[in-house]
């Protein structure tokens, strides 16, 4: 799929990140079509531009929410995404990771790059002090994601979220800060 000069946001040694934009919508949609093996019970990314286009267009315009694509960089593909959702400022400074990869990058590291280079950016320009990701027991790559960036698991909630069809338990995964510096922030 042929891309412009995308702006990206931070760089790793294979991937970039960047924002969404609207202009995504045919490479996302297609990428979720390729992947829906994949996805499959645990996500229902947006498979058509016009779901593309509502899913996008709040990431791209809601101060609590921060979506960003993971890019390969040799070709500019969108291999996956990471959305910061329920961003709570004040005291709290926290935000709610939701992730998934498109099948052709699955099981490169790729995601894995990407996802460090999130968070670097949550803790840094954006300003937050700590990351949630709630995951479903048996989605167990992406608990690997979680564990390999550092994340502890910090509890358990029964039927937690609503999804396809049922309300599903979640494990409560976090990481602050202090953790990703390898502080324990400040004392009392």
């Amino acid at each position: 799929m042929p891309h412009t000069a995308p702006h990206y946001l931070a760089e790793g040694p294979r991937v970039a990140i960047r924002h969404f934009t609207l202009e995504d919508g045919p490479e996302f949609s297609a990428r979720v079509r390729e992947s829906k093996d994949l996805h499959r019970p645990w996500l229902f990314p947006p498979d058509n531009e016009e779901a593309y286009a509502a899913y996008a267009r709040p990431l791209i315009e809601d101060p609590a929410k921060a979506g960003f694509l993971v890019c390969e960089k040799d070709s500019g593909d969108i291999a996956g995404y990471i959305n910061i959702n329920n961003i709570v400022r004040g005291a709290f400074q926290c935000g709610a990771l939701g992730y998934g990869a498109f099948a052709h990058a699955a099981g490169r590291g790729l995601m894995r790059e990407g996802l460090g280079l999130v968070v670097d950016h949550a803790f840094g320009p954006l300003g937050l002090h700590r990351l949630e990701i709630n995951v479903q027991p048996g989605n167990t790559a992406s608990i690997a994601l979680a564990r390999g960036a550092g994340f502890r698991l910090e509890g358990f909630s029964p039927a937690m979220l609503f999804i396809d069809g049922a309300w599903r338990d979640h494990e409560r995964w976090a990481l602050t800060a202090e953790m990703r510096a390898g502080t324990h922030g400040p004392t009392a």
